[in-house]
């Protein structure tokens, strides 16, 4: 084998194995993206089930329902509802009326979701989902909490009504 040929080789070789190696990152960055979809979204273009996802909108008023230590609950975004299950810990800020976004999976057409995540500030809805309520022209700006200070949460354990 002359010098060229060894240098060709080794040239293909690496160029291989770092194809194979981009690949390979590529195919493992895929499987933990999370995308934001609203209730809309899902109903204009079916999800496929099982693919994780993030579900983004307002929880409708009065959807909230404890089965012992699963919660249900539905999403709004003013257009389009999807009904979502949860175990596990509800953060504080988690109530009826409120923005809200949930990691988790379509299955039979409900949303399982895996987790509740809030922010700090109680008028927190994510960007995109006020963007989609003023189109809807659903918004109101410099609106007030959807629920006033103290009134019961039946989204919590241990809530009135759970």
């Amino acid at each position: 084998m002359t010098r060229k040929q060894r240098r060709l080789t080794l040239i293909v070789g690496l160029g291989t194995v770092v194809t194979a190696a981009v690949t390979m990152i590529a195919i493992a960055f895929s499987s933990t993206f999370s995308y934001f979809l609203t209730p809309s979204e899902i109903a204009g273009s079916p999800v496929e089930d099982g693919r994780v996802f993030r579900l983004g909108g307002l929880v409708e008023a009065d959807s909230c329902k404890r089965s012992g230590e699963i919660l249900r609950f539905v999403v709004t975004d003013g257009a389009d509802t999807i009904a979502v299950s949860y175990s596990g810990i509800v953060p504080d800020l988690f109530r009826e009326g409120q923005g809200v976004i949930t990691d988790g999976r379509l299955v039979g057409g409900a949303f399982l979701a895996d987790t509740i995540l809030a922010k700090h500030d109680e008028n927190y809805i994510p960007a995109e989902i006020i963007d989609e309520l003023k189109e809807r022209g659903v918004w109101v700006e410099g609106g007030r909490p959807a629920v006033a200070p103290g009134t019961p949460n039946p989204c919590k354990i241990g809530a009135e009504g759970a």
